[in-house]
C-alpha cells in the first residue's frame, strides 16, 4: 500500500484491526495525522513480526479498535 492515508482514512479502512504506519505525519504534538499503512491484522504480535522483518526507518503501531472502559494507562 503506497498511498498516505490521513488516520481518519487509516480507521475507517482498518478499524479494529492492529495497524504498522510506515513514514508517519504527526502535528506539532506529535499526534499521528497520515502515513502509508505497510501491514494490519487483528493479531498484534503479527504486526510485530511484520515491522521486524520489514525493518522500516520511522513508523507508528496503532490499535484501531475499542478499548476498555475500566483499561489502565502506565507510562
Amino acid at each position: 500500500m503506497d498511498d498516505v492515508l490521513t488516520i481518519d482514512e487509516i480507521k475507517n479502512r482498518f478499524a479494529p484491526d492492529w495497524v504498522l504506519i510506515g513514514e508517519p505525519q504527526t502535528d506539532e504534538f506529535q499526534r499521528l495525522r497520515a502515513g502509508k499503512v505497510l501491514f494490519h491484522s487483528p493479531d498484534r504480535e503479527e504486526v510485530y513480526q511484520k515491522a521486524i522483518e520489514l525493518r522500516p526507518g520511522n513508523f507508528a503501531f496503532r490499535y484501531l479498535g475499542e478499548l476498555p472502559e475500566d483499561m489502565a494507562f502506565v507510562l
